[in-house]
């Protein structure tokens, strides 16, 4: 009986790790995963959605902790020196649906990259450019003819859009 709690302790500790391991790994902070866009961690949640700005999203990962959620987007490659403001922009889309949804403010939210993590706070000035980024989308949508907002050629050269577009870098 001794070795039979004795392999359950083992295997408990084991499991333990792994799951620490893959929290660090997906960059998320310590409490309760409430929400997830990922297989990973069990059934893909359903968007997140605000109608008054006809915006849906479904953050990576929010988690709870303390009566806060947080919300985690996750990206694939290396980090930047700073954050990319269309990164910036989506996490920022993801605090303003929790907060929508949730009822509760997040005071910031994470992005992770593969080598580092940036919590970046959701301020009020935050929220106001992402509500006048928004506004501004809606009103290029009904526009005919809608300039390019980049000028990275590496970002042209992925695009989906790039064998149709009159203005692209490469």
């Amino acid at each position: 009986m001794l070795y039979l709690a004795l392999a359950l302790l083992i295997f408990a500790l084991f499991f333990f790790r792994k799951s620490s391991t893959q929290r660090k790994e997906a960059g998320l902070p310590g409490g309760r995963i409430i929400y997830t866009d990922t297989h990973g961690w069990g059934k893909v949640e359903k968007p997140l959605y605000y109608s008054a700005l006809e915006l849906t999203g479904k953050p990576d990962y929010l988690v709870q902790k303390n009566g806060t959620i947080i919300p985690v987007e996750v990206k694939s490659g290396r980090a930047p020196e700073a954050p990319y403001d269309s990164h910036i922009y989506q996490l920022a889309s993801y605090c303003l649906l929790v907060e929508k949804t949730y009822g509760t403010r997040p005071p910031y939210g994470i992005i992770h990259y593969e080598n580092r993590d940036f919590a970046i706070d959701y301020t009020h000035e935050l929220e106001t450019a992402l509500i006048d980024l928004l506004v501004e989308m809606k009103r290029d949508e009904h526009k005919k003819d809608v300039p390019r907002s980049h000028e990275q050629a590496a970002r042209c050269a992925r695009c989906g859009y790039k064998n149709v577009c009159d203005q692209r870098l490469a």
